[in-house]
C-alpha cells in the first residue's frame, strides 16, 4: 500500500521511485561507504528546485543535512547520472511506443539571480552545454558557465527538444544571447535514445517542427541531409528575396501548415518546467548543476507516464 506523502516537501511517488531508484549508481554497487537514504536525498533535490530555496534552507527534518543533498546532486550532475536515468527511461518509453518522433524545438530564457553570477566569467563566449557524453567537469562546464548578456540582463537560455506529446527528449544550456536557430543542430545532436537490444541509439527524429527563427538555409540543408522532414515556416525576408529573383529564385520551401499546429507542445513543456522556481530563475553558479535540474525534471515526466501505463 502506498504511504501518505506530504506534497509540499515530497515529489517522488512510489511508481516514479520504482523506475528511477534502480538506475542510480548508489544501487549498483560502488567502492567505499555506500550511499544511504537515496529516496530522501532525491526528494530533497527535487524540493530545492521546485521551491527555489537556497541549499542551506532545505528542511533538515525532512531531508537531512543540506550538504549531503548538494554533494549528491553535484556528483550526479557531473558524472552524467541524471542523463543516464533519462536515457534509460526514454528507452523504455520508445520500446513501449510512447515516443512521438515528430519533435518540436524551441528555447526559453531564465533570468540569472545575483547568486548565480558572482563568479569569474567572460561575457563571451557562453558555450553550449550538455553532458550526455559523461564528460569530466573540466570538459563539460562551458566558458562563462552558460550565462550571457541579453536584453533581460544576465540570463541563461534552455534549448529543448520535445516529442510530439510535449515530453522532453534533449536539453542544452547556453547564455541568454545565443541565437535559437544557430543551436538547432547542437540540440538535435543531444537526442540519444538507447535501443534495448544494443547497437547504436536512436538520434534522428522523423520531423522537426520549429518557428521562423530556425528557418535558415543552413538548417534546412542540415535537416534534409539527415532525412528529417522540415516543418518550419519561411522567413518573410527569404520569401521576398526569392520573389525578387523571379525564376532564378527557386521554389518555395515545402511547409505543412496542419503539422505546424502541433508545435505549441514545446511551449507547454516550458510552462511545466518553469513551475520549478529554481529553473524559472537560475540560482546555480554552475551550468552543469542547473542543466541537471532540467534533466531531472524531464526524467520525472517520463517516469510519471511510464508509471501510468504500467
Amino acid at each position: 500500500m502506498a504511504t501518505a506523502v506530504d506534497t509540499r516537501t515530497r515529489r517522488l511517488t512510489d511508481s516514479q521511485w520504482a523506475l528511477i531508484g534502480p538506475l542510480l549508481p548508489s544501487n549498483q554497487g560502488r567502492r567505499g561507504h555506500p550511499f544511504r537514504d537515496d529516496r530522501r536525498v532525491v526528494d530533497g533535490i527535487i524540493y530545492r528546485f521546485r521551491a527555489g530555496v537556497a541549499w542551506r534552507d532545505l528542511p533538515r527534518g525532512e531531508f537531512g543535512p543540506w550538504q549531503t543533498i548538494w554533494k549528491r546532486h553535484r556528483r550526479y550532475a557531473g558524472d552524467g547520472t541524471w542523463d543516464r536515468v533519462l536515457q534509460a527511461l526514454l528507452s523504455q518509453a520508445d520500446t513501449a511506443g510512447l515516443v512521438d518522433w515528430d519533435v518540436s524545438v524551441d528555447a526559453t530564457i531564465a533570468r540569472a539571480h545575483q547568486h548565480a553570477t558572482n563568479t569569474r566569467r567572460p561575457d563571451q563566449p557562453t558555450g553550449a552545454f550538455s553532458n550526455h557524453k559523461n564528460l569530466s567537469f573540466a570538459e563539460a562546464e562551458p566558458d562563462g558557465h552558460g550565462i550571457g548578456r541579453s536584453r533581460g540582463g544576465l540570463t541563461t537560455k534552455i534549448h529543448q527538444v520535445v516529442d510530439g506529446n510535449g515530453l522532453p527528449l534533449a536539453i542544452v544550456v547556453t547564455g541568454g544571447q545565443r541565437n535559437d536557430g544557430a543551436m538547432l543542430e547542437a540540440v538535435l545532436n543531444d537526442i540519444r535514445v538507447p535501443r534495448p537490444g544494443g547497437g547504436r541509439p536512436r538520434t534522428t527524429p522523423d520531423a522537426v517542427l520549429a518557428d521562423k527563427a530556425y528557418g535558415s538555409r543552413i538548417n534546412r540543408q542540415m535537416l534534409r541531409s539527415r532525412g528529417i522532414r522540415c516543418v518550419i515556416p519561411e522567413k518573410s525576408d527569404q520569401t521576398a528575396a526569392r520573389k525578387r529573383k523571379g525564376q532564378n529564385g527557386g521554389r518555395p520551401s515545402k511547409f505543412d501548415e496542419d503539422a505546424y499546429k502541433d508545435r505549441n507542445v514545446v511551449e507547454r513543456s516550458f510552462a511545466l518546467i518553469k513551475q520549478w522556481r529554481g529553473i524559472a530563475t537560475r540560482y546555480d553558479k554552475l551550468a552543469i548543476t542547473y542543466r541537471a535540474a532540467a534533466v531531472l525534471h524531464a526524467a520525472l515526466t517520463w517516469a510519471t507516464l511510464l508509471g501510468e501505463v504500467a
